[in-house]
C-alpha cells in the first residue's frame, strides 16, 4: 500500500507491526497506577535496547496525507495475525532477552485482531522477563484519535510486561506529527513517557514529548532513495536533526532514540497495490553503526527490525509463525540471524557505556553475510518487476531495483576474536587470507559465484571452518533480481573439509 504520509521519501520505510484497536478500553487513574506497585516493579532506568516487532496487516486504511510534497512508501510485511497462543510469541522473547534487548515495540496499526494479539504479547513478555510497549503506527492511525490512543495505552499500563521509564509507561508512535500530545495524556490519566516517531527537521512541535524517535536507519539521497555522489544523507546525519532540534530545552529533557538496522531491499511488483522496488546500500552498514552508538551512546536504540520480511531488516528466526503476502520470494531460505549474534557483545558494550565490544566478547566467532547473485546478472525476462505496476509513489523501479548501482559484490565477514588469528575466505575458489587482531573486526572480499567457505586459524590450529549452505550462483535465484542477503554465524566446530561441511 502506498503510503503518502509526510516523511516518507525523506525517511527509509521503517518498520512496524500491525494490530487494529478493535475493543474498548479504559482509562486507569494515576492514584490507582502507582497504588497497584507497577512503577516499582516494572520500572527500567539505564540504558535500553528494543526491537521493533511488526504484526503487520495485509489490508489496511487508505494512507493519511501531511499535505506535503515529500513522501515515503511504507507498507509492512508479515503479519503475525495467525498466532493463536501465548506460547506462539514464546521463542521471540526468549531469543531477544538472550541477546540483551530489554522491549519490543509492539508497532499497530488497525486490525480486528489488535488487542488478541497484544494480550498474547504481553502475557508472553511476562512469562519470559521481557518487557514490551505500544507504537501507534500513523499510516492507520489519524492524529484526531489522541482520546483514543490515550485510552488504548492507559488500557495496557498496569500489565506485568508493561515498559515503565522515569515511572511513566513508555509509548511511540510511527510518524504522528500534529497529534494533540497533551489531549493524549489527559485521556490516559497516567504518567507517559512519551518518545514518538515526530519530524523536527520538518516542522513538527516536539514541546510537549519526553523523547523523539529517529527512524532514519540507512544512508539515503534525502528522497527515500539510494544515495547518490551528489546527495548522500547519512544516518548519522539524520540524528544530528533530531539532536539540534532538542538541544538547549530547560522545561523538557527529551533524548533522541537511535535506529540501527543491517540491510534494506524490497521487490514488490504489479501482484500487489503497493508496488516498490529498491535497495539502500547496507553492506557493512550494521557493523559500522554499532560501532557510532557506542561513540554517541543515547539512552535508547531500537534494532529496525525484527520481523520486516518485505524489506529485508528482519533479525529475528524466519520460522516464526508469520503470513505472507508475496516476500517469500526473497526471504525464503535467507536467514539474517548471524546479525544478532554479531551485536550481543556491542549490546553488553552499550550498556555498561563502553566505546568498544572488545571488552564483551566471550567466545571466538565469524559472522558472513552475501547477496546471492552478482549485481550485474540480467533478469529482466523473468522477474516480476518487468512490467508495468502502480508507481504513484516513485518508489517502483523496472527491472533491477533502483539504487543496485550503489551495493558492492562482496562478501562481508566480522570476526569476533578473543586473541589475534588468521582468516580464510574462499569465494567461489579464490582465496582471500587477512589477519584479523583480537575484539570486533570487519573485511571486505570480492564475491565470486560458487560455494563460500571461510576459516580461522591461531597458533597453527583451525579453530573455525566451514562452507555456506548458500552458494552464490551465476543467474537469476528464481528468476528474480534478489538482492537480499544471507548472513549467518560460522559455528564452533573442528575442521573437517572446507568442501563437504555445510554451516
Amino acid at each position: 500500500m502506498n503510503e503518502g504520509s509526510l516523511w516518507y521519501k525523506m525517511m527509509p520505510a521503517a518498520m512496524l507491526l500491525f494490530f487494529n484497536f478493535g475493543l474498548i478500553v479504559w482509562a486507569v487513574s494515576s492514584a490507582d497506577f502507582a497504588h497497584r506497585g507497577v512503577l516499582a516493579t516494572n520500572q527500567l532506568t539505564n540504558r535500553l535496547v528494543f526491537a521493533h516487532f511488526m504484526v503487520c496487516s495485509e489490508q489496511g486504511r487508505h494512507p493519511i496525507n501531511m499535505n506535503n510534497p515529500l513522501t515515503l512508501t511504507y507498507q509492512q510485511i508479515g503479519s503475525t495475525s495467525n498466532r493463536q497462543n501465548t506460547s506462539d510469541y514464546d521463542e521471540d522473547m526468549r531469543r531477544a532477552k538472550s541477546l540483551g534487548i530489554d522491549a519490543f515495540a509492539l508497532d499497530i496499526g488497525v486490525d480486528t485482531y489488535t488487542n488478541h494479539q497484544l494480550d498474547m504479547a504481553y502475557e508472553s513478555a511476562a512469562q519470559n522477563a521481557m518487557k514490551v510497549f505500544i507504537s501507534f503506527d500513523f499510516n492507520w492511525w489519524k492524529t484526531d484519535q489522541a482520546v483514543k490512543i490515550g485510552e488504548m495505552i492507559a488500557h495496557f499500563a498496569t500489565r506485568p510486561a508493561q515498559l515503565i521509564v522515569d515511572n511513566k509507561v513508555f509509548a511511540s508512535t510511527f510518524a504522528g506529527d500534529g497529534l494533540d500530545v497533551p489531549a493524549l495524556r489527559a485521556a490516559a490519566g497516567i504518567p507517559i513517557f512519551f518518545a514518538p516517531n515526530f519530524h523536527p527537521g520538518l516542522g513538527a512541535d516536539v514541546s510537549s514529548v519526553d523523547g523523539l524517535f529517529n527512524w532514519m536507519a540507512w544512508p539515503n539521497n534525502g528522497r527515500n532513495k539510494a544515495p547518490t555522489p551528489h546527495s548522500n544523507v547519512s544516518v548519522g546525519d539524520g540524528d544530528r536533526v533530531y539532536i539540534n532540534a532538542l538541544a538547549g530545552r530547560p522545561y523538557i529533557a527529551p533524548e533522541p532514540r537511535k535506529a540501527v538496522s543491517p540491510w534494506f531491499f524490497t521487490h514488490f511488483g504489479p501482484e500487489v497495490s503497493y508496488s516498490k522496488n529498491w535497495v539502500f546500500p547496507s553492506d557493512l552498514l550494521w557493523y559500522d553503526r554499532w560501532h557510532e552508538i557506542l561513540t554517541m551512546l543515547p539512552r535508547f536504540i531500537e534494532i529496525v527490525t525484527w520481523n520486516d520480511y518485505g524489506e529485508s531488516h528482519y533479525t529475528g528466526p524466519l520460522h516464526a509463525p508469520h503470513t505472507d503476502n508475496g516476500a517469500s520470494k526473497w526471504v525464503n531460505d535467507m536467514p539474517h540471524g548471524g546479525w544478532l549474534e554479531m551485536a550481543k557483545p556491542f549490546i553488553a558494550a552499550f550498556k555498561a557505556g563502553a566505546s568498544s565490544p572488545d571488552d564483551y566478547i566471550t567466545s571466538d566467532q565469524l559472522i558472513y553475510w552475501y547477496r546471492p547473485a552478482l549485481r550485474g546478472e540480467d533478469c529482466d525476462s523473468t522477474d516480476t518487476c518487468t512490467v508495468q505496476a502502480n508507481n504513484s509513489s516513485g518508489d517502483y523501479f523496472f527491472g533491477r531495483p533502483g539504487g543496485w548501482e550503489s551495493v558492492r559484490d562482496s562478501v562481508f565477514v566480522v570476526s569476533l576474536l578473543q586473541s589475534p588469528a588468521s582468516i580464510q575466505i574462499n569465494s567461489g575458489g579464490r582465496l582471500y587470507q587477512y589477519d584479523a587482531p583480537a575484539g570486533a573486526f570487519s573485511q571486505v572480499a570480492p564475491m565470486k559465484s560458487g560455494d563460500q567457505s571461510f576459516s580461522v586459524y591461531r597458533d597453527g590450529k583451525t579453530i573455525l571452518a566451514g562452507t555456506s549452505l548458500k552458494r552464490i550462483i551465476d543467474g537469476c535465484v528464481c528468476g528474480l533480481y534478489n538482492f537480499n542477503a544471507y548472513g549467518k554465524l560460522l559455528a564452533h566446530q573442528p575442521f573437517i573439509s572446507s568442501s563437504n561441511l555445510r554451516v
